[in-house]
């Protein structure tokens, strides 16, 4: 049976599933998303991402027509209807709706359209969590915050679509004269601060501290960011939320970068800066064999039979 795709109550083979072209989501990137994960029968910090699901709902003004529990529930039954209770990605779409072609939000009177869709999903290859990633400081920037706040996670992503065309000529160059070249760019700040990447957080380890670029500088506020964190702090490693310059990536022990879809990875290479020993450093490597174990044992419980066996599991390795 084909998946499963929700949009507006109702369920469509995923090849079928579709919004009107006059939906404002699609004509001006008017809506919010989530990226959420499922491990082991669980939606991993599946509240964090509605309440903040629901608050980028609340500054963009659009009532999605149901309230955060039920939304969650709507959620549950497409991942029971798929089957989709381990290592699966839902992907969560609410735009302001059908509208006319202007651009006055206020003309959207058929209410939101939602959508959810789940589905399995590998941001990276496996082997790169060993042997790391190579990445590139991309010349776009991110949009200044005191024009459009990141902490919205918007439908538009045309400035994080930049870099990426960015790091796929890089790629393209490096591998027609026999590299590898990279798979993600860091993006910096109007005033060349290190921001995050196009599609994850970034954080560097050095004399002891872990580094992470504060919330303030208009970067998404990553659940899984935060979740590394709480993790480090745990460990009784010093953690910063401060500003730095690429200096600091090129000259750092580790670096890795951290998101819903490439959970905690190295990156060994930027541009023609090998970083630390050029493989996954042991705080990195720490770091992922913790967040995995803590994903595999915590989560809002969407498949009880699997909460126990599968996660004792996963978490073990096997």
């Amino acid at each position: 049976m084909s998946i499963q795709t929700y949009v507006n109550g109702k369920l469509y083979p995923k090849e079928e599933a579709s919004v009107s072209a006059y939906d404002h989501g699609f004509l001006y990137g008017d809506g919010t998303f989530e990226g959420i994960r499922i491990y082991s029968g669980r939606i991993f910090k599946f509240i964090e991402h509605m309440d903040r699901l629901y608050e980028s709902l609340n500054v963009l003004q659009i009532d999605p027509g149901m309230t955060r529990d039920a939304m969650m529930e709507e959620i549950v039954k497409v991942c029971t209807v798929n089957e989709h209770f381990d290592r699966a990605y839902i992907r969560l779409v609410v735009s302001r709706g059908e509208g006319d072609l202007g651009i006055n939000p206020r003309k959207c009177t058929k209410g939101a359209t939602v959508v959810i869709i789940t589905d399995l999903l590998q941001l990276y290859p496996e082997e790169a969590y060993q042997q790391g990633l190579e990445v590139i400081v991309c010349g776009t920037r991110k949009i200044r915050h005191d024009m459009l706040n990141c902490r919205i996670k918007s439908c538009n992503y045309l400035s994080n679509i930049f870099g990426v065309m960015e790091v796929e000529y890089a790629r393209k160059l490096a591998e027609a004269s026999g590299g590898m070249g990279p798979i993600e760019g860091v993006m910096l700040t109007h005033d060349g601060y290190v921001s995050e990447c196009t599609a994850d957080n970034i954080f560097v380890y050095k004399d002891g501290v872990l580094m992470t670029p504060p919330k303030y500088l208009g970067i998404l506020a990553g659940i899984t960011r935060q979740t590394i964190i709480d993790l480090a702090t745990e460990h009784d490693i010093e953690v910063s939320e401060d500003i730095f310059t690429p200096f600091e990536l090129y000259t750092a022990e580790e670096v890795f970068l951290c998101g819903t879809g490439a959970e905690v990875i190295p990156v060994v290479k930027i541009g023609p800066y090998e970083i630390g020993e050029g493989k996954a450093g042991p705080l990195t490597t720490k770091l992922l064999t913790w967040f995995r174990e803590y994903a595999n044992s915590n989560g809002y419980p969407i498949r009880p039979d699997l909460v126990e066996s599968e996660g004792k599991l996963a978490a073990a390795g096997k």
